[in-house]
């Protein structure tokens, strides 16, 4: 059976050495006062819910799946969902980052992302009842009427409503600008939609006594593409003057979808018959609107597949240790033993190896963005707000999709690791790589993250926002640089830096001539983007580690001697693969569209 341990050291380790939290509240008013103890608290009573309260359901959640009345239209969640959900709320943990004019606590986002990375170790498909709510609250928080926010916010922000996103139809994914459900205005100021949505998760369940649904649609004068598009909001049940619920409103579930992983959510095919739902923002200015959401759910994402990396972590592991098969090359290493555990060997450590750095790294990544998102909305110097949305804005792409491809790297992997067994349900490491291979696909495919980083990111503004972050890197190796025991960090990572300007000006170039040429080395260049970011993130761990050594002297840390081990893998092992991936997105366009279609 599968187990989870919440890696609260580790986590404390990216809050309080490496990023040092606590230090930039200080300059928020809003989170002056949220001192260390106070996240440790946090994080560990969050550890304890994830770890024994939804933990338990996920393997049982997985085998169950939800059910859909097709008479009533009610989906039945798998057994245990719904009382979790109940102590989800019971606990405040919904409205943990939550503003506290509707009921919020108003701690920092990064505190409320390091939660939701436990969560999704203990159990992905639940989380995203709850998660998709906060992309909800956002979008609602920033665009909605006062009514609206009066409305819908407290609920939200208590986890008594649960809230969607609806984009998706049958006939268009992300080319939003192809819908079709339509919304008609009525003399009471509301509007009447019809159409179809797909792939909506979370869309209909029994944990939540009101689903708020964000629904994008088009109005009788709407002009044709993605400028024609208005968001509305359509809740399962209307929403009485005083807040009480009143009847059913025209949404309901036609369908569930049949997947390969995340069973136990409901990804519901949703129609729309004469629903009554509210106008949010400008008529046709529905896609900024919407973006709030979007943009959430792609950093939510990318805490997803952390979570999995994690979680299959552990397991391998564990079962590393524990499983014996063959001798070591150069001898046994458990002479009492019929063989040697598997961990003695070599590849099952580099694959080990593998998932603890991406994990690590994936993890030192998302506390950083969480607090540029803190700046961006919470600083009082605009200039800080300003940098911190650009930072925010260039690392969420690289979050969504590095990542999510990393998820399926590691998860896949720690399957490997169990040999045959891995492929068994009952040790629960097939799920884990059904449940990540999602991750790559939704809030827009990893190729979409990858377009939008290299198009519109870098090269739209000339490279303005990636020049920011490379300054900080910049000025991390040149402080670093002198110290002869960081040379083996240092040293790889202004490289890469090096090579990042010189591809992106290559490939700018290139896109002048030709802007399918950003569209056939996108999906590469991300992937080396991703690198450098790691590779900034490892060096620093690198430092914190070698600086407390230094400080314990003949009694290290064993943590700290693993860090220092696990960058010197990511260096060694994992940062080379960009040079493949330099040459291929290099290679260009040719190669791609010299064939004719026909010969396809």
């Amino acid at each position: 059976m599968p187990q989870y341990n919440p890696p609260l050291r580790d986590l404390q380790f990216v809050l309080h050495e490496l990023v040092q939290v606590t230090e930039t509240f200080k300059e928020m008013p809003a989170h002056a006062e949220v001192d260390v103890d106070t996240v440790n608290a946090i994080l560990e009573e969050g550890g304890k819910f994830a770890a024994q309260v939804v933990f338990p359901l996920n393997r049982s959640g997985d085998e169950e799946g939800c059910t859909l009345d097709k008479t009533t239209h009610e989906v039945r969640t798998p057994k245990g969902y719904k009382e979790a959900y109940a102590q989800y709320v019971e606990g405040g943990w919904a409205a943990l980052s939550c503003d506290p004019a509707y009921g919020g606590q108003g701690l920092p986002h990064v505190v409320n992302q390091c939660f939701y990375e436990m969560l999704n170790s203990a159990n992905q498909a639940w989380t995203m009842y709850p998660g998709l709510s906060h992309g909800a609250y956002e979008s609602l928080h920033a665009h909605g009427t006062p009514e609206q926010k009066a409305t819908y916010l407290p609920k939200l922000s208590s986890g008594e409503w649960t809230g969607t996103m609806c984009l998706t139809e049958p006939h268009c994914g992300t080319d939003l600008g192809l819908l079709r459900t339509k919304a008609e205005p009525q003399a009471d100021g509301t509007y009447k939609l019809n159409g179809a949505k797909i792939f909506i998760s979370a869309g209909e369940h029994d944990m939540a006594a009101n689903i708020i649904h964000l629904v994008l649609a088009r109005l009788p004068d709407a002009p044709s593409g993605s400028k024609g598009i208005s968001l509305f909001i359509v809740p399962k049940f209307h929403v009485n003057a005083d807040g009480s619920l009143g009847g059913r409103n025209g949404i309901f579930c036609a369908g569930l979808e049949h997947k390969m992983g995340i069973t136990s959510n409901a990804t519901a095919q949703l129609v729309l018959e004469d629903a009554v739902g509210t106008l949010v923002g400008q008529p046709h200015k529905g896609l900024a609107a919407m973006f709030v959401m979007m943009n959430a759910a792609r950093l939510g994402v990318g805490m997803q597949s952390l979570g999995l990396t994690e979680v299959a972590y552990q397991n391998a592991v564990a079962y590393a240790k524990d499983r014996l098969q063959m001798r070591a090359l150069s001898g046994p290493k458990a002479p009492e033993k019929a063989a040697d555990p598997i961990i003695v060997h070599p590849d099952v450590r580099k694959m080990l190896l593998t998932a603890r750095a991406y994990a690590e790294a994936g993890r030192a990544l998302c506390v950083h963005t969480a607090l540029m998102l803190d700046q961006e909305l919470s600083h009082p110097d605009e200039d800080v707000r300003k940098a911190s949305a650009d930072e925010v804005a260039l690392l969420t792409p690289i979050i969504k999709a590095f990542l999510t491809d990393n998820g399926w790297i590691a998860t896949s992997h720690c399957m490997q690791v169990f040999g045959g067994h891995g492929y068994i349900r009952e040790w629960g490491m097939e799920q884990y790589v059904r449940d990540a291979r999602i991750n790559m696909i939704y809030e827009g495919t990893n190729t979409i993250q990858s377009l939008d980083l290299l198009g519109r990111k870098v090269l739209a503004d000339n490279g303005k926002k990636l020049k920011a972050f490379g300054k900080k890197i910049a000025e991390f190796v040149e402080e670093e640089g002198i110290r002869e025991d960081m040379q083996e960090f240092i040293n790889p990572l202004a490289d890469i830096g090096d090579k990042v300007t010189k591809l992106t000006t290559e490939l700018g170039m290139k896109a002048f001539g030709n802007p399918d040429e950003v569209g056939a080395a996108a999906v590469d260049y991300l992937r080396v983007v991703g690198h450098l970011v790691f590779a900034y993130f490892w060096a620093r761990m690198a430092k914190v580690a070698l600086d407390k050594l230094k400080e314990q002297g003949a009694n290290p840390d064993p943590f700290y001697v693993a860090k220092l081990h696990t960058a010197r893998f990511y260096f060694a092992k994992l940062l080379p693969e960009t040079a493949s991936l330099i040459r291929t997105a290099r290679a260009g366009l040719a190669p791609l569209m010299a064939m004719d279609e026909a010969m396809f």
